[in-house]
């Protein structure tokens, strides 16, 4: 069977891999726009980047949810034996936090517009209405709460990019033992 469908022990499935470096280029968009829209004041620019925050977000929500389905039926290559046992650890907890924030994020997102008392509709791609999360109710206190934990795990988010960002780059250059080889098909295998 071709790579598509069934990870070898050296590479990830090319739906893996499109959907890991997919959802990377849209977080790593959503984390600038966030920073950068967060302290404009409010006008239509304002509004409209907050509309296509709210479009890419779930997009970012729906393509995590697919990536983790194909993540619980496709097996991931093995990590290379040389690794330390902490450092395997360190690797599987990353790869669930990942997991869990890019979808928890976009989630806050949704739950945060869905309790604001302003009750703005959301439309994604200004082309497909997106409800209100049903049974939460519109509060301004919610909405705060929402919007905390929204920014708290987007932070965190961007830690663990530096962090993963960091040990592929070590996995390639220092180890040369193959590891980002795997996500990203065009490259030498030891570096």
């Amino acid at each position: 069977m071709s790579t598509t469908v069934l990870n070898s022990p050296d590479r990830y499935t090319t739906v893996a891999v499109t959907l890991h470096w997919l959802i990377a280029v849209l977080i790593i968009g959503q984390i600038a726009g966030g920073l950068y829209m967060h302290n404009l004041p409010a006008t239509t620019w304002k509004f409209e980047l907050y509309q296509w925050h709210k479009s890419f977000g779930i997009t970012v929500l729906l393509l995590s949810l697919a990536r983790l389905g194909w993540r619980l039926t496709h097996k991931a290559p093995a990590l290379p034996e040389g690794m330390k046992s902490w450092e395997k650890l360190a690797a599987r907890f990353t790869h669930v936090a990942f997991y869990f924030l890019i979808i928890a994020v976009p989630l806050a997102g949704w739950l945060m517009v869905s309790a604001s008392p302003y009750d703005l509709p959301t439309v994604l791609f200004k082309l497909i209405p997106w409800p209100h999360v049903p049974g939460i109710p519109q509060d301004a206190a919610l909405e705060g709460i929402f919007k905390e934990v929204h920014e708290y795990m987007a932070f965190a988010i961007i830690a663990l990019l530096v962090l993963h960002i960091g040990a592929a780059l070590k996995h390639h250059f220092i180890n040369r033992d193959g590891v980002l080889a795997r996500m990203i098909p065009l490259l030498n295998k030891k570096g």
